[in-house]
């Protein structure tokens, strides 16, 4: 489904991501991780657009997709979270899901201004479809409230769904769990596999929580200054001196 290769960006004198390279498949869950300031975040943002690689090739489905737009790699499917939530704090739930159908309607400005039978046939279907979202994920009871008054896990629950709602076939996670209590992480985890399967989508997720990791993924890449320096299933990575000494320090 993405096939990565040799990615890099210089920012002036720095290589924040070197010649990095990763392949996800169909309904697949795959990992990456790494320390802090390893440029994990930084990979996102070249494969959903914010940020152009100096060099290196992004394949998506078979198509090229370097350089794109944000909003076109959207269009291609491909939808994100954020490390620090990202929501429209003063809209209500539902208005924040409903903007996630933005690149797919089909009425135009003169509908909009006049209310046309068109845009308020396909405002309906919008509005069904984004109570649909909400409520494989219990939060329909809350369509009405603004979305800064849900608390954090809620928060976070409805930035997955309005990924979501863009209908793409491959999602990126950044950092889900950051912020949550144990339980509402176990709760994530059974989420997004639920929603694997349910939406028949692929992963990719950034996330500090070794647990999660280690118990929805199928392939970890690992991350340290800008390179990869393993990659593998999750008894793999565990073992592997390399990650080892990323993480706790090499031994004296």
């Amino acid at each position: 489904m993405l096939k990565v290769d040799n990615l890099s960006i210089q920012f002036g004198g720095l290589k924040a991501v070197s010649d990095f390279s990763l392949e996800i498949g169909e309904k697949q869950i795959v990992g990456l991780i790494g320390p802090n300031g390893a440029g994990k975040t930084t990979i996102f943002n070249l494969l959903t657009g914010v940020y152009a690689p100096t060099e290196g090739t992004i394949a998506y489905l078979g198509e090229n997709i370097h350089g794109l737009k944000p909003y076109n790699i959207t269009q291609k499917k491909i939808a994100r979270t954020f490390q620090n939530i990202r929501l429209f704090s003063n809209l209500s739930v539902i208005d924040n899901i409903k903007i996630s159908f933005n690149y797919r309607v089909k009425y135009n400005v003169f509908d909009s201004i006049f209310r046309t039978p068109r845009f308020i046939k396909e405002e309906k279907e919008i509005e069904a479809q984004a109570l649909e979202y909400l409520s494989y994920f219990d939060l329909d009871s809350k369509k009405d409230e603004l979305a800064k008054n849900l608390s954090y896990g809620e928060q976070r629950r409805l930035e997955i769904v309005r990924a979501l709602a863009a209908d793409p076939k491959l999602i990126l996670l950044d950092e889900p769990a950051a912020g949550m209590n144990p339980q509402e992480t176990q709760e994530l985890m059974k989420m997004i596999n639920w929603t694997k399967d349910k939406f028949n989508i692929s992963v990719l997720l950034i996330e500090h929580d070794m647990k999660l990791v280690m118990g929805i993924c199928e392939k970890i890449t690992v991350l340290d200054y800008g390179k990869k320096i393993a990659e593998g299933t999750p008894e793999e990575i565990k073992r592997n001196p390399k990650v080892i000494e990323a993480y706790l320090g090499e031994g004296a």
